[in-house]
């Protein structure tokens, strides 16, 4: 059948753009960190600032669809002028591995708190303030619970934190069929699915406008790789049930937990995480940005890092 020759011809080409493109994408975006093996492994981080600073260091954790180059653009420069700083690409994210959990699973928050906590061992870095923005509230979260002595305290960027309604969206959804899931990464995401990475970054970021820049600094194209793609869609899919379980330990928290949020923030909305969270935590605080939504530590950079620099003096004394 002539349509089934046509079909399969145009997939392999889709295959073949996206190999080559995501081949110029790691040209134009190289690992600008170093490389630590953990549990076999292979993390990709950075660090900056001084290494003899005496305030504890900081530990950064980006959110979905991105990289450590998210904050390479944000908070990395302001908060470094004074702190150790480490941003951490999570697993299956930037330039590190994605490994599979115990019995073949997804390696969800919890896992990614273990696989990181062996890292700061590596790194020698003791009591560090870990923050995370979007998702990666989830990974803070299960560090402070599982390691509840071994952190200065955790700072929540629109960080998520409870399980929601709605599910996700359908290209998350699809990447999860067997078969059908990983043709679609290998094929769509990096040559149609580019082209609606503008839109997808003004509703993100919405009402603000997102920098003009901000595709170029952070690198946000290299997600559109096939086993990123796939990875970054394990992780938004299976979060929600993920916080459901997660979420009744709250309570238990024994570090301070500084939670910042838009209030204009429609992708992960404060009324669902940050005060739900504010409720259980024995030691959280709630700070509203207004007229701000998820891309927070863009639009008011310099106003994040001073809320970060303010609590990580106050949980240092």
């Amino acid at each position: 059948m002539p349509w089934i020759v046509l079909a399969l011809l145009l997939l392999g080409a889709l295959a073949g753009v996206t190999h080559l493109e995501a081949r110029r994408l790691e040209a134009r975006f190289p690992p600008l960190g170093d490389f630590a093996d953990v549990d076999g492994v292979s993390l990709h981080y950075s660090v900056a600032g001084p290494a003899d600073a005496a305030m504890p260091p900081i530990v950064l954790l980006h959110g979905a669809s991105t990289s450590l180059l998210d904050f390479h653009a944000s908070l990395t420069p302001p908060l470094a002028r004074r702190y150790r700083v480490i941003a951490v690409d999570r697993p299956g994210h930037g330039y590190s591995e994605r490994p599979a959990a115990s019995g073949g699973g997804w390696p969800d928050p919890a896992e990614q708190a273990r696989l990181l906590h062996g890292l700061l061992e590596q790194l020698d870095v003791e009591r560090p303030l870990l923050v995370g923005h979007s998702l990666a509230g989830a990974v803070v979260l299960a560090y402070l619970l599982a390691y509840p002595d071994e952190s200065a305290g955790g700072v929540l960027l629109a960080g998520g934190s409870h399980p929601w309604q709605g599910g996700v969206s359908w290209y998350n959804d699809l990447a999860g069929v067997p078969l059908v899931g990983r043709l679609f990464a290998h094929t769509l995401p990096m040559t149609v699915g580019r082209l609606l990475l503008g839109d997808g970054l003004a509703e993100a970021f919405a009402p603000n406008q997102p920098p003009p820049d901000y595709l170029k600094r952070t690198g946000v194209p290299l997600t559109l790789r096939p086993a990123t793609f796939l990875a970054n869609a394990e992780d938004v899919r299976l979060l929600s049930p993920f916080l459901e379980r997660q979420s009744t330990h709250y309570a238990s928290i024994r570090r301070p937990l500084l939670l910042i949020t838009g209030d204009a923030d429609a992708v992960v909305p404060a009324w669902n995480h940050a005060e739900r969270l504010v409720q259980q935590a024995p030691s959280a605080e709630l700070v509203r940005l207004p007229e701000i939504g998820h891309g927070l530590h863009h639009v008011a950079t310099e106003r994040v890092a001073a809320l970060i620099d303010d609590f990580a003096r106050r949980v240092a004394d």
